[in-house]
């Protein structure tokens, strides 16, 4: 049995779940998400809890069920407290200036500068020139347009100049040895 699968999700207060067949909605304080479950992967109500379940041990059975387990959580904690990814921007002159909640222009180190239009249900936050954060309610969302941002310039393993996660540890070369 998946150790992940078999967990029960605790649905918090302000939030509610329909389940219609396959269809699964859940809306919260922070907007509203829903998902299609796999076919044989039924997902039951009992009370304030969410149980996923599968029908038998068949291999695509046992990979759909923590999937679908963990899917149905990230849509539950989405709704409710919402997901965040932090940005850092090292580099001299590097940096970004917000041009509202849905709109960043980075300036890293190219003749011009990049604009990063978010999609809707995302936003965006600048605390400080070279920190950015990325917030909304749909976890996938939020890593890919991160991960969409970072990719304007990764960070280079000589000078670590570029931009990374705010968790991320750049592994740095040693540069040419003079004789």
């Amino acid at each position: 049995m998946s150790r992940i699968g078999k967990q029960p999700i605790a649905i918090p207060s302000g939030v509610d779940v329909t389940i219609d067949g396959s269809n699964i909605g859940v809306k919260g304080p922070k907007g509203a998400l829903a998902l299609v479950t796999p076919v044989n992967i039924t997902v039951t109500q009992t009370g304030d809890e969410l149980l996923v379940t599968r029908p038998d041990d068949e291999r695509r059975n046992r990979a759909l069920h923590g999937l679908t387990r963990s899917l149905v959580s990230n849509m539950v904690v989405g709704v409710s407290v919402g997901f965040k990814r932090d940005l850092e921007i090292v580099g001299i002159g590097y940096r970004c200036i917000a041009q509202g909640p849905a709109k960043l222009e980075l300036q890293v180190g190219f003749s011009h500068s990049v604009p990063v239009v978010a999609p809707d249900g995302v936003t965006f936050e600048v605390p400080a020139p070279n920190r950015i954060s990325v917030l909304g309610i749909d976890k996938q969302l939020v890593g890919q347009v991160a991960a969409d941002i970072r990719k304007v310039r990764k960070p280079e393993p000589y000078k670590g100049k570029g931009i990374r996660y705010a968790d991320e540890r750049v592994l740095r070369k040693a540069g040419k040895s003079a004789k």
